[in-house]
């Protein structure tokens, strides 16, 4: 069970918190990392560990409670994964038994925290100085204190929308020095729940990342009370924020938690250049109007996952074939030589992946100029929804993507029909998405590829309990970090659909159901097609 007894206080606490300074967040190679890292502690360290786990649990089951019905005597219920848990010996077994590497990681935080809250403290006392927002957190340390007065507002008002998708969707992000994310984590959950938002928060020393939906008045609410908030009115505006038509019913339910970084990158963004729509528009205008762009001095960078870019991206982009923003670093290390005295405009959903993905290009020296499009493609469309940016805008949310304009970029997976709206693979234990046009699932093309196709199959015949994993097989043989193919020193062609190598990627797969009927399978990073007969 989760405890509020605090630590011993002094010199041991400053002991054990500096031991943990430069923990790494991101090793997973521990099998048991708790205990490997408890092995090495004297007592009064582990005390400390211990506490710091202690928090880190409850914070992340905090993260997850819902109100329960009022027909139900327990005043809060559970979810997570998916699951509902109406009791907490429930929940708390399921946390410790599928959240442990979560647990873990969110543990390190709150050691590497109490390090900062450490020096911080005594920064304070040398130089006699104090915050006034921290001192009145001290007084007011409840989250209640930090709550908007929604007196005046009905239920109604406020859950408006909440349900058929006309309320709104917020997505923001701001860079700037939280001295306690475990508060701001307890306060912004509390908040959500307070005006019934659901969505994603991330919050970190380094600043705070959010997705939130709900109705208008809500989020209008939501956007006031961050706006005024001491800690962050110096860094954020209202254009800060970008909207659009969705609702709490985009997300499945509210998740706010602590992490080492608001996007997980393992890059400290630096000073980044920035082009507003406008710029950005010109600058893409004047590149497409090139007569040869392939010898083009810009290169025009889609920093985003390839499931991403291929339902929509700016004309004339390069798109890397790569699934995870956290490899992004790999694919640039992997081509350097693509990147040498080139103007490179980056672009991404919201802005917040190219403050790194810029950050890491710029480290590497190799670049003549890096920008990156103020506000991402979410403003752009907003300004130029008939600019240069063709398709859909895929969202990290229920919806899947957003449509600013009728075109379609992208193809069924199955018979090459145009198609970009995603579903779900049908396999339970599968998060892919697939493309699949009513055509083929009228067939029962409904999974990523046979592999889940197959497990599909024997699943309907043999019912078991589902245990859900992170990627298929098919994707997981996807190249990390690909390597362009640069012809006589040029740049890749500007891809179509986007291809897939048929021997690192799908292998088998989604190629080899092609192959059985005859359809045309994309071929290499060569932009070239290749036709199979049936066999």
């Amino acid at each position: 069970m989760p405890s509020s007894t605090s630590p011993d206080q002094g010199d041991d606490l400053e002991a054990c918190v500096l031991r943990f300074s430069d923990l790494d967040l991101k090793d997973t190679s521990l099998i048991n990392p708790s205990s490997s890292i408890k092995a090495e502690l004297d007592v009064s360290t582990k005390k400390k560990y211990s506490f710091a786990k202690k928090k880190a649990f409850a914070l992340f089951v905090k993260t997850k409670e819902l109100p329960a019905p009022p027909s139900e005597y327990k005043e809060k219920w559970w979810k997570c994964c998916q699951q509902l848990f109406t009791d907490q010996t429930s929940i708390h077994r399921h946390v410790a038994t599928q959240h442990a590497d979560e647990i873990y990681r969110e543990t390190a935080s709150v050691l590497k925290q109490l390090t900062v809250t450490s020096s911080t403290s005594k920064t304070l006392k040398s130089a006699d100085k104090r915050n006034p927002f921290k001192e009145d957190l001290t007084h007011n340390h409840e989250v209640s204190a930090w709550l908007p007065d929604i007196s005046c507002f009905s239920p109604d008002e406020l859950l408006s929308g909440h349900s058929n998708g006309e309320g709104e969707v917020l997505l923001y992000y701001c860079y700037c020095d939280l001295e306690d994310p475990d508060w701001i984590c307890a306060w912004q959950t509390a908040l959500c729940q307070h005006l019934h938002l659901t969505g994603k928060v991330r919050i970190a020393t380094e600043g705070i990342n959010g997705t939130v939906g709900g109705s208008k008045l809500a989020t209008r609410l939501y956007v006031e009370v961050m706006l005024s908030c001491p800690l962050f009115k110096d860094y954020l505006c209202k254009d800060d924020f970008k909207t659009s038509k969705g609702g709490a019913c985009c997300f499945p339910e509210l998740r706010v938690g602590v992490f080492a970084e608001i996007v997980p990158m393992g890059i400290s963004p630096s000073r980044i250049s920035y082009k507003k729509p406008g710029e950005f528009h010109k600058e893409v205008e004047k590149f497409l109007s090139q007569a040869n762009q392939e010898e083009s001095d810009t290169i025009l960078l889609d920093c985003r996952n390839f499931y991403e870019s291929k339902i929509g991206r700016f004309q004339g982009c390069l798109a890397p074939d790569i699934r995870k923003f956290s490899y992004f670093p790999s694919y640039v290390d992997e081509n350097l030589e693509l990147f040498k005295e080139k103007r490179v405009l980056m672009y991404c959903t919201g802005g917040i992946r190219c403050e790194r993905g810029s950050a890491y290009l710029k480290a590497k020296g190799v670049c003549k100029e890096v920008f990156q499009l103020k506000g991402g493609i979410h403003k752009y469309l907003e300004e130029f929804p008939d600019g240069f940016y063709k398709g859909k805008l895929f969202v990290f949310d229920e919806r899947y993507a957003l449509s600013f304009n009728s075109d379609i970029v992208s193809e069924c997976s199955y018979c090459g029909a145009p198609w970009d709206q995603y579903k779900l693979c049908s396999t339970p234990q599968c998060r892919q998405l697939v493309l699949t046009c009513p055509a083929c699932q009228g067939q029962g093309f409904t999974a990523c590829c046979v592999t889940c196709q197959d497990k599909g199959s024997r699943q309907a015949a043999s019912p078991a309990q589902s245990s859900f994993k992170e990627e298929c097989e098919c994707t997981a043989r996807r190249l990390r970090a690909p390597r362009e193919l640069l012809q006589q020193g040029r740049l890749p062609a500007s891809p179509g659909p986007r291809t897939v190598s048929i021997d690192a990627e799908y292998s088998c797969n989604c190629v080899s159901r092609r192959s059985r009927v005859g359809l045309a399978v994309p071929a290499a990073r060569s932009h070239s097609w290749v036709h199979l007969q049936p066999q």
